[in-house]
């Protein structure tokens, strides 16, 4: 493109006349013209749409498809590459995917949307978004869910890893924000999480779920929820799941359990929560935290079946013998489960996340062991001991017919000592080739005494020397006697 600069120089510096421009530069005498006067070069503008032959056929059809995917899940609609399927599979299309991919791109084309700049008041809002990194735990390289909450005026952040998204999970988030902010925000502003909204109703209006209406009314806060697809309209949360994530968990860390990896993001949100300026004023803007925590739990009611399990969340969860046939409360927390009776807790489990397992306690079968002793060979909670419990068992069952009894008395005195002394012992009773009851009890026995203190020697009465004694006086004795 000829420089305006050039012809400008050459017209009023130089003399040049208009007709000699565009002679030595080959361009018309209007285009020098327009530049002299608009001291910007004229350009060529198109006046009607650029023409497609090979896409206009296809044109009115690919809107149709388009204008449908209004309507469709937003991850299961047309993308350039599916168009171009299509046509070729239902109207034999025979044009390159890369005309179709330019044709589509300009049909979805649009002016950018405008968004209004906004603020909120110390303590006024807080904003609140799941998002999920990869760690390794125990050396297991894990997805962990991230509860992620932001203060709106402060930009003071916190964030903690669950293993889920569930219920339980997003009650424990906003418990543990509350109580490391020192307070609550006036509102929370949220997406559309079902563990929050049950049906989305007309406007801003929404049907929440139980728990969390019982969440709100607890620490008396407001919640608001984005439009439906807008999840940009809570930015400041949406930005911090990626700048957690690229701040406290880049290079993927291994942690020993859930308990260090959470220290961990703590004590990030500590460090970065000390550096914003604004965070004093915002908290002395939050409201009072309750006088009591809230249990954030869910509660369920159970029968106990004949085998003394009660099923939760699709695992089975075992309980004493005794409760066999009652119904009990289980209680659910996002890392462990309780099973109650009244107000007495018989129960407690680590919470499990997969589906179809049976999670058993040995000491809840004791007296039914001790009823029936057979069971011992096969009972699962026996199997699922493993190690040393599995070779005793194979040592003390192969060959003999009452084998399981022996087993089933060293099972029972789970009652009377500890898990892990009692496996220790019974290592040892199958080092000396002796894995019965009696044996395992007096190592047990053994392993309880210690030995008594050492009585320190007297160095005087040790230095004194007593005279050998006369015998003979024996021999004088005896003759005197024998007379």
């Amino acid at each position: 493109m000829v420089d305006i600069e050039f012809i400008r120089k050459k017209h009023y510096l130089e003399g040049w006349s208009i007709r000699k421009i565009a002679r030595n530069l080959g361009i018309s005498r209007q285009s020098v013209r327009k530049a002299l006067a608009s001291a910007e070069m004229p350009r060529y503008r198109r006046t009607r749409p650029r023409p497609f032959p090979v896409m206009d056929p296809y044109r009115a059809i690919i809107l149709a498809w388009l204008e449908a995917d209004a309507a469709a899940p937003p991850k299961q609609r047309h993308t350039a590459k599916r168009i171009y399927d299509r046509l070729v599979e239902e109207y034999g299309f025979t044009g390159a995917e890369s005309t179709v991919r330019r044709f589509v791109r300009l049909l979805k084309a649009r002016i950018p949307e405008a968004y209004v700049p906004l603020t909120a008041d110390w303590g006024e809002q807080a904003q609140v978004d799941w998002g999920q990194a990869v760690v390794k735990i125990d050396g297991v390289p894990t997805v962990v869910h991230l509860f992620c909450l932001r203060l709106r005026a402060s930009g003071v952040c916190f964030a903690q890893a669950f293993p889920t998204e569930k219920l339980e999970a997003f009650l424990a988030g906003h418990r543990l924000a509350f109580e490391w902010l020192g307070g609550v925000p006036a509102q929370c502003i949220y997406d559309n999480p079902k563990t929050a909204v049950v049906k989305i109703l007309a406007g801003p209006h929404r049907q929440e779920h139980e728990y969390f209406a019982h969440l709100r009314a607890h620490y008396l806060f407001e919640s608001h929820f984005c439009n439906p697809a807008r999840a940009h309209e809570k930015g400041a949360a949406e930005n911090l799941v990626g700048y957690v994530r690229r701040n406290a968990l880049v290079p993927v860390q291994d942690f020993a359990s859930w308990e260090e990896l959470n220290a961990h993001l703590l004590e990030w949100c500590n460090r970065d929560r000390a550096r914003r300026p604004g965070w004093s004023k915002e908290q002395a803007a939050l409201r009072p935290l309750p006088d009591h925590p809230l249990t954030c739990a869910i509660t369920r009611m159970a029968v106990v079946t004949r085998t003394g399990l009660v099923t939760f969340d699709r695992n089975r969860y075992s309980v004493p013998c005794r409760w066999v046939g009652q119904t009990v409360t289980v209680s659910a927390t996002w890392d462990r489960v309780q099973v109650m009776v009244g107000g007495e807790v018989i129960a407690v489990h680590a919470r499990c996340y997969a589906r179809g397992q049976t999670i058993l306690e040995l000491e809840h079968y004791l007296p039914v062991l001790a009823q029936k002793p057979r069971a011992a060979k096969n009972a699962l909670a026996v199997r699922q001991l493993g190690g040393v419990w599995d070779r005793a068992r194979e040592v003390l069952c192969r060959g003999r017919a009452d084998g399981y009894r022996e087993l089933a008395e060293i099972l029972l005195l789970h009652r009377e000592y500890p898990h892990a002394a009692l496996t220790a012992a019974l290592e040892q009773a199958l080092a000396l080739g002796t894995p019965t009851a009696s044996v395992v009890r007096q190592l047990l026995l053994n392993a309880g005494q210690s030995r008594p203190p050492r009585v320190p020697v007297n160095e005087t009465l040790a230095a004194y020397a007593v005279a050998p004694p006369d015998l003979t006086r024996y021999d004088t004795l005896a003759r005197e006697v024998s007379r």
